[in-house]
């Protein structure tokens, strides 16, 4: 049996008298990408800090790595790379300077530092900016920076809080193919984020959090099927979304919903026309915490 990179059972947390987790079970595989989907205030952020250690649980046990987060933080701490929501970079500092420093105070020397920032640079495609003073960077640049700031010293085991929170599309697109890669390589990664189409993207598996709580996990596939069928949409000539209604995916279901469609007003404006697509992880998020889609 794979022994699991990351176990959680009946994490529970609160603050004050907010119940923030109401006991979350989690468990990752070694080498998955496991990806933790909430809106604001789900807990997404809570799960994350106690199972890097910034946070003691009020209930319930968590290893990572093998190692217990309350028992062994230290065990946890040195077999684990974390990147927060807001980039741990010196501004002031060039991003090889920051990357050397970073190796020597994980114990590397003189040489060997220089060669790991090196190495770095190159993987994150930030050799040509590596002279630069951090401030000039771009936000994409600090992120990837940050990133590769976590991977300093191989860790088995990467945590990213809402990697790309902040960045343009293509700043966003640049990293998601970086954590491939680094998933590719071997290392498991657990990701929070507030985007559907990130969680959709890169995770192998997904779980959802809503008010403290798992309410759904498996692959993006499996939580698609659970909404159901495909979903049919009336369109202005814009493209505008006017209604839709989903579907069992039968023919007869099909039939159904595009005959309910047809009975609106707006099914005889100019240009107004009928599209059918299958279920999105928005559907799924809707139907399931009953709220608005994360932004």
């Amino acid at each position: 049996m794979m022994t699991l990179a990351i176990d959680a059972r009946g994490l529970g947390k609160r603050f004050g008298t907010a119940t923030v987790l109401g006991g979350v079970d989690l468990a990752v595989e070694q080498g998955e990408v496991f990806a933790l989907l909430g809106p604001n205030g789900s807990g997404k952020t809570t799960t994350i800090n106690i199972l890097t250690t910034l946070v003691h649980p009020d209930g319930g046990t968590a290893s990572v790595a093998g190692c217990d987060v309350v028992r062994d933080p230290d065990g946890v701490r040195a077999r684990i790379s974390l990147t927060g929501q807001s980039a741990a970079v010196d501004e002031a500092l060039t991003g090889r300077e920051n990357l050397v420093m970073l190796a020597r105070l994980s114990g590397l020397r003189g040489r060997a530092a220089a060669q790991r920032a090196a190495e770095l640079l190159e993987r994150f495609d930030l050799t040509d900016a590596s002279g630069r003073r951090v401030s000039t960077y771009s936000g994409g640049m600090r992120r990837r920076l940050d990133l590769a700031l976590s991977l300093v010293v191989p860790a088995p085991v990467l945590f990213l809080d809402e990697p790309t929170t902040g960045l343009d599309p293509h700043s966003r697109l640049e990293l998601w193919n970086v954590i491939g890669d680094i998933a590719a390589a071997g290392t498991t990664v657990f990701l929070t984020t507030q985007y559907l189409e990130e969680a959709d993207r890169l995770a192998d598996r997904i779980a959802v959090l809503d008010g403290g709580r798992i309410v759904a996990e498996g692959t993006a596939a499996e939580l698609k099927a659970r909404v159901g069928g495909e979903v049919v949409e009336l369109r202005e000539a814009s493209d505008g979304l006017l209604a839709e209604l989903p579907t069992d995916g039968s023919v007869h279901g099909l039939r159904a919903a595009i005959d309910e469609l047809d009975r609106l007003e707006a099914s005889a404006l100019p240009g107004v026309h009928v599209t059918i697509r299958r279920p999105s992880l928005d559907d799924v998020f809707l139907h399931l915490t009953a709220t608005e889609v994360p932004a």
